[in-house]
Parts: structure tokens; C-alpha cells; sequence
């Protein structure tokens, strides 16, 4: 890893090279630029309003994601997950059905993508203090994971679109599904 600073990161958008390569394994999880590097995520994925970020969305292609599910103006009924950091993540079981749900991306503003997703994954993980997990998540947090590891495989999104016609901007997407509950 390279030296980090201490502001919050820019995003890397659609067409940065780091977005499309197999992210690193991360060796020593205790290591401080490790750590200043997590602390740093957490920070841009707040200011960003968003409920997930990978490492390789702020240019550094090591094996790190952030969930931190919340309801924002993104994500109105996201659940609540504390910020929480996800290191060398695998799944290790899925169910085998699928649903579609929308998504957007940090690295991909302005878009919205119907995208088939597994509702329910076993996972491993190690945390910030390099302790081994085992989780089961569901729901809108088993997508937020798939999504992000995706990040870590050299992935977005719409590499995961049954169809083009599955994609909007996410100015249509307020207007045709943000505010029409009653």
C-alpha cells in the first residue's frame, strides 16, 4: 500500500483502470497504513452519503470494503449496520435465488441499475482488528456485500445487468420510484 493521507479521498469514477483489476490481498491487517486507510474510507463513504465503499474506489487495489447501511437520501429504507470494516472477503454460500433490486455507485454517479443480486450469503471476512468473522446476511446488507466485493473482483454494477434496458439515470429513478410511497 501507498502512503495515505489524511483528507478524505476522491472518488475514482467509471473508466479509472483501478475500477477493472483483481484487488490485492491485504497481508498485514494491524499495520498502521492499513488502518489510516480504513479510517479513511469510513470518512469518505460518510461525506459521500453513501452505505458502502472498496478501497479500489479510492484508488488503492487492496481487499477492503466499508459497509454502513443507514436510510439516506440514496437509500430511504436502507436498514441500520454500523460502519464496519470487511477485509479479504469471500462468500462462501448463496442461495440459489436471485432478486432484482436498484443500486447505484459512488464510482458511477448519476445511474441506477435493476441488479439481480443473491438475498441471503454466507460469509468470512477478517475485521479492523484482524479477528476472523463468519456472517449470514440478508436483504438490502447481503447486497451492499456482494457489491463491494464486486469492487475488490474488478467490477460495477452494470457488469451485472441482465440488460441494458435495467439501467437509469438517477434523475428518473427519484422521479419514478424515490418518492412515491404514501
Amino acid at each position: 500500500m501507498k502512503k495515505i493521507k489524511s483528507e478524505p479521498y476522491a472518488i475514482v469514477q467509471l473508466g479509472n483502470a483501478v475500477l477493472r483489476k483483481i484487488a490485492a490481498e491485504v497481508e498485514n491487517i494491524l499495520a498502521e497504513e492499513c488502518q489510516q486507510l480504513i479510517s479513511e474510507m469510513m470518512s469518505t463513504v460518510s461525506q459521500a452519503g453513501g452505505v458502502g465503499i472498496a478501497a479500489p474506489q479510492i484508488n488503492h487495489s487492496v481487499r477492503i470494503f466499508i459497509m454502513c447501511s443507514k436510510p439516506n437520501e440514496r437509500y430511504p429504507d436502507a436498514p441500520f449496520m454500523p460502519p464496519t470494516a470487511i477485509i479479504n472477503p469471500e462468500i462462501l454460500h448463496y442461495s440459489s435465488d436471485k432478486i432484482k433490486g436498484w443500486e447505484g455507485c459512488l464510482s458511477v454517479p448519476s445511474m441506477r441499475g435493476l441488479v439481480p443480486r443473491h438475498s441471503q450469503i454466507k460469509v468470512r471476512y477478517f475485521d479492523q482488528q484482524g479477528q476472523e468473522q463468519l456472517k449470514e446476511f440478508t436483504g438490502f446488507i447481503a447486497r451492499i456485500f456482494q457489491h463491494e466485493l464486486d469492487h475488490l473482483n474488478g467490477l460495477t454494477f452494470i457488469d451485472q445487468l441482465e440488460s441494458t434496458k435495467d439501467l437509469i439515470s438517477e434523475v428518473e429513478w427519484y422521479q419514478q420510484f424515490a418518492f412515491k410511497k404514501i
